[in-house]
């Protein structure tokens, strides 16, 4: 006859409801994280022209994606590198992958609207040719971004880049 042990199911079943508190928390930054960039985004848009742009969803979107997709990647990432280090170390953990993370996944997301738009005048897929197009015209596209994409997230991504840090930093378990 079989018998479960009675602490053995409290045990999994703490662990379920750990695993599933974790991801809903990670699910949870991730939504916020992009929420944040896109207001961010929006609020630079705003003052630099006054929202006068005909691409402002597309911005939205992609800046919304580069941040909620950054941060289930990265966030577990600096933690990992933090684990067991001092406050100030661990601000600079999440500090430095959140604004890595961020930028890289948005410039990333921005290369292959880039590409997507140019696909129509480049080589057939998988010729040596098109991998040159794909390669400069990403290039060229991060390269954009840096000059002119990487200025959205000024100044408010960037206040809210070190309270999100600070809080991750203090709060780390």
């Amino acid at each position: 006859m079989d018998q479960t042990n009675p602490t053995s199911t409290i045990i999994a079943a703490d662990r379920t409801r750990t695993a599933a508190s974790h991801c809903l928390e990670l699910f949870g930054g991730s939504i916020s994280w992009g929420v944040v960039m896109a207001a961010s985004a929006l609020a630079a848009l705003y003052l630099r022209n006054g929202l006068l742009t005909s691409h402002l969803t597309a911005l939205a979107l992609v800046y919304f994606l580069g941040g909620a997709l950054s941060w289930p990647i990265m966030v577990p990432l600096a933690r990992r590198v933090a684990n067991g280090r001092p406050p100030s170390a661990r601000f600079a953990a999440f500090f430095l992958a959140l604004s890595l993370g961020t930028t890289a996944m948005t410039a990333f997301l921005f290369a292959m609207d880039y590409r997507w738009f140019y696909a129509r005048w480049h080589a057939p897929f998988g010729s040596l040719i098109w991998t040159f197009q794909f390669l400069f015209t990403g290039a060229s596209a991060v390269y954009q971004f840096a000059v002119l994409g990487v200025t959205l997230f000024l100044p408010f991504g960037l206040l809210c880049l070190i309270t999100t840090s600070a809080y991750l930093a203090r709060y780390e378990r």
